[in-house]
């Protein structure tokens, strides 16, 4: 029979962890001294030694008195902790995430707190944060219904093992949509699209008319055409007039003009930027830049607004 000290010198653990152990019921004692000192056999030491290995392991010691009075396998025992660690990963994930973020950014305390509340909001909350930024823009103007669905329908699902960079994105997009000034350049564009709307425009999103803009304006952009040289006229001439065709309008010093306010009102790099934002949190391929596409055609169109 072995007192405590002697367990503690045979398994290296404190007299107290044994003491606690011993209290808390996973490990009584074998028996008693005549002087009441409590005693252990080999038995106990094996015992003990498996309570170690859980405990190291970060079995609770409700769940290892559970094992030892076989009211659930080790196996059992083994999957619901190995369960219990993956959202506790999760949480030390985001967390990490949230810390290297308040580190790079040298946030204040305040910042780091809506950070925080920021990343604990369920999917649900996260969506309704978005469908709030969506009714607060175009729920009050006629906007155009493709862009206001497309809007809708491509909501930021963080998943369950998010990286830092989509953490990241995540705080980043929730603190753009809750930002006045985009809210209110978005309100602009909004009001525009009504505005074109009530003048016939019902046409939808153009991604062929945005395509050959890019493409054209990149082949531009290579070979190193100056906005407001001779070449760049040429460009833009035709540029405008795939306009009109799509439109179903002529070219013209107003229908330039009228462009040019169009092209200015959208200009906006952070509308860019929100659909970065989604794309990474979402883990979708972000596609390449379009605003050194469009900054060039909107100063060409500023340079050349005569036919």
């Amino acid at each position: 029979m072995y007192s405590i000290g002697d367990l503690a010198r045979r398994t290296g653990l404190s007299v107290r962890t044994i003491r606690f152990y011993s209290d808390a019921g996973v490990l009584p004692p074998t028996d008693r001294s005549p002087a009441n000192h409590r005693r252990y056999d080999l038995a106990a030491i094996t015992r003990l030694d498996l309570i170690r290995t859980l405990r190291e392991l970060g079995l609770d010691l409700v769940t290892i008195r559970r094992v030892l009075a076989d009211d659930i396998t080790m196996s059992e025992a083994a999957a619901f902790h190995a369960d219990a660690l993956d959202v506790q990963i999760q949480v030390l994930r985001v967390r990490r995430a949230v810390l290297r973020l308040v580190a790079k950014r040298d946030s204040t305390t305040k910042e780091m707190e809506l950070m925080h509340r920021l990343v604990q909001l369920s999917e649900a909350e996260r969506h309704r944060l978005i469908h709030d930024f969506i009714d607060s823009t175009f729920g009050a103007v006629d906007a155009n219904p493709d862009l206001v669905e497309l809007l809708r329908s491509t909501m930021p699902n963080l998943p369950d093992e998010p990286t830092a960079e989509q953490v990241e994105a995540w705080i980043e997009l929730a603190e753009l949509v809750q930002d006045d000034d985009f809210k209110a350049s978005i309100r602009r564009m909004a009001a525009h699209q009504a505005a074109e709307r009530a003048e016939g425009d019902r046409t939808g999103l153009h991604h062929e008319l945005t395509t050959y803009v890019r493409d054209r304006v990149t082949t531009a952009l290579t070979d190193g055409i100056a906005p407001a040289s001779p070449p760049a006229a040429e460009i833009v001439d035709d540029l405008v007039a795939h306009y009109a065709r799509t439109f179903g309008t002529a070219d013209s010093p107003q229908y330039r003009e009228k462009l040019l306010t169009r092209l200015e009102v959208a200009n906006d790099p952070r509308v860019e930027r929100y659909w970065h934002l989604i794309s990474t949190i979402n883990g979708w391929a972000t596609a390449p830049s379009l605003a050194p596409v469009f900054d060039w055609f909107t100063q060409a169109l500023q340079q050349h607004r005569a036919q």
